[in-house]
């Protein structure tokens, strides 16, 4: 799997890694993991595609300077940039979870225009689940502004995301997602900068419903294929059964027995259902 450089003209960098040959097919991680989300499945993607695996910014190898706004709309325009120099005209997206949501919000504001569109699970156009859970995270990230704190906060995540927890993001217990954690976190502690940065995303992504996307939803001319996990606690099936309906070209298939870590969980049914909507 080659490593590459994407550079975008405001000096962030995009880390990704590419394998296989064919028509480009790009995957979107989830928040706070990285381009490794997909690598059980991606072996048997490459001999469709050429499978592009980017690390988001903030995550992995790319950009985690504070120098950037790290709104959804710059994550929109960093991806814009990037489905233009690396995958060219009409590509084939597929995204997880803030991945997705990044995707979703590039199509609404013109920067990408894909042959087809892959959603896997996220929020789609409605309130996060476990709004607790999720506020006291973003509380945590915004302490990440204050001088000292920012580097305690970075130590802090080895007690919170240890790789046992990964676990518990798959439905079938698969310990090989113990490794997708330890690598996700394991150039955090110590990365004071990386704390300031993760602050200012947390002020700036959206917390409420997306409910603008009920009008995207009409307009999107391409096939989408929503790709759901039946085991997933934080992205309910009903959000994307609403979405279904409002879909002109879209279809809906859910993998039995998954969770929030599908390509762990059913790496085989995860490449073949991108195959057979891919190919």
């Amino acid at each position: 799997m080659r490593l590459r450089l994407y550079h975008h003209p405001d000096g962030a960098r995009v880390a990704y890694r590419e394998l296989g040959t064919g028509p480009p097919l790009a995957l979107l991680h989830s928040a706070m993991l990285s381009h490794k989300e997909w690598e059980p499945a991606a072996q048997q993607l490459a001999d469709r595609f050429r499978v592009v695996l980017p690390d988001l910014p903030l995550h992995g190898d790319s950009e985690d300077r504070t120098g950037h706004p790290y709104t959804l709309d710059w994550f929109a325009d960093v991806l814009g940039g990037f489905a233009a120099e690396v995958l060219g005209p009409r590509p084939l997206l597929a995204g997880h979870d803030a991945g997705a949501e990044i995707l979703l919000h590039a199509v609404l504001a013109n920067r990408v225009h894909p042959g087809r569109l892959v959603l896997m699970p996220n929020r789609m156009h409605c309130a996060p689940e476990r709004p607790l859970l999720r506020a006291a995270w973003r509380a945590a990230a915004l302490a990440g502004v204050v001088p000292g704190v920012d580097r305690l906060l970075s130590y802090g995540t080895r007690l919170v995301f240890t790789p046992e927890r990964a676990r518990h993001l798959s439905a079938r217990s698969n310990p090989a997602a113990d490794d997708l954690v330890r690598h996700a976190f394991a150039d955090v502690p110590g990365n004071s900068s990386l704390a300031r940065s993760w602050a200012k995303c947390a002020r700036a992504w959206p917390r409420g419903p997306q409910r603008q996307l009920l009008d995207l939803y009409p307009r999107l001319d391409m096939p989408v294929l929503l790709l759901w996990a039946d085991r997933d606690p934080l992205h309910p099936l009903a959000a994307a059964e609403e979405a279904l309906r409002l879909l002109p070209h879209g279809q809906l298939r859910v993998l039995e027995s998954t969770g929030f870590l599908m390509a762990y969980d059913d790496p085989v049914g995860l490449a073949r259902e991108l195959t057979a909507f891919c190919g």
